[in-house]
């Protein structure tokens, strides 16, 4: 069974991804975990206050946000009653990363969809603090979608990849049988001016392509130097329906999620984008 864990405000970015995890995953037995971590909202509102009636604010904001996980989820069985989901809710007093990460391993869970911004939504800004602190730092593949994302279905996915390290099979698996559901064609792209691979390169190539031999799959080489530019051309080019990158140390990833940020390298994501980690997972 495929375990999903979807972290919620309660804002429509958020009742977005639950939409699209709905739609993206609905030929696959699965479990989907909607969880809210309240702890920072409490600590917010009871500053001054004593520690007595601290507890007691603490338990009430516990109820009433079991409550709102529990509208959702009426909410969501309103909108499909799929035979092949379970939905259940996780109230949990914790910081966002912490509790999503317990969550992940408790339950072994195969991806994290959220919404790329939340309750303070800005035009100007692309993904919300708490969506990018859970890309980071999650031992888990995330997925992020746009608010108000109606892009259904999935038919092109553009995966971008130096083939310098190889990526967890489990993660890989992910792709390629979202893939395969919806019979949906993958370009990887390699940005290099270099003319020839590596033979690690060529090697993790290789791994590549025996992880999606079942599936529709090309290679495209683009030369230059201005990765940002190239991504943002071939997503439109070729109809893209969702971006998928592996995070890893010193990749092209982590400058822009450690370094620098999304509004300032100028990747326009407003589509899916699937961050794969290459992390070692328990």
């Amino acid at each position: 069974m495929r375990k999903i864990i979807i972290p919620t405000d309660f804002s429509e970015s958020a009742m977005t991804a639950i939409r699209y995890a709905m739609e993206l995953f609905k030929y696959e037995k699965s479990e989907m975990i909607i969880m809210n971590a309240f702890a920072d909202d409490v600590y917010e509102n009871t500053m001054e206050m004593d520690r007595e009636f601290f507890e007691e604010y603490k338990q009430k904001t516990k109820e009433a946000t079991e409550r709102a996980l529990q509208k959702i989820v009426a909410e969501m069985l309103a909108i499909s009653f799929n035979p092949k989901h379970t939905y259940n809710y996780v109230a949990s007093f914790g910081s966002l990363v912490d509790e999503v990460n317990d969550l992940v391993d408790k339950h072994n869970a195969d991806v994290v969809v959220m919404g790329t911004k939340g309750k303070s939504n800005r035009e100007q800004v692309t993904f919300g603090s708490q969506t990018l602190q859970v890309i980071k730092y999650v031992k888990c593949p995330v997925l992020a979608v746009p608010v108000g994302y109606k892009g259904y279905p999935l038919k092109n996915i553009l995966f971008p990849t130096d083939y310098m390290l190889p990526v967890g099979r489990r993660e890989l698996k992910l792709v390629s049988t979202l893939a395969a559901r919806f019979v949906s064609r993958i370009q990887f792209l390699h940005i290099s001016d270099v003319s020839n691979l590596s033979h690690r390169q060529m090697d993790n190539k290789i791994f590549l392509s025996k992880c999606f031999e079942d599936n529709q799959v090309s290679h495209k080489k683009s030369a230059g130097n201005d990765i940002t530019q190239i991504i943002n051309k071939t997503i439109k080019e070729a109809s893209t329906d969702m971006l998928v990158m592996v995070n890893h140390r010193h990749s092209y990833l982590e400058n822009i999620f450690y370094q620098s940020t999304i509004e300032k390298i100028g990747l326009e994501i407003n589509i899916p984008f699937l961050v794969l980690q290459n992390l070692q997972r328990n």
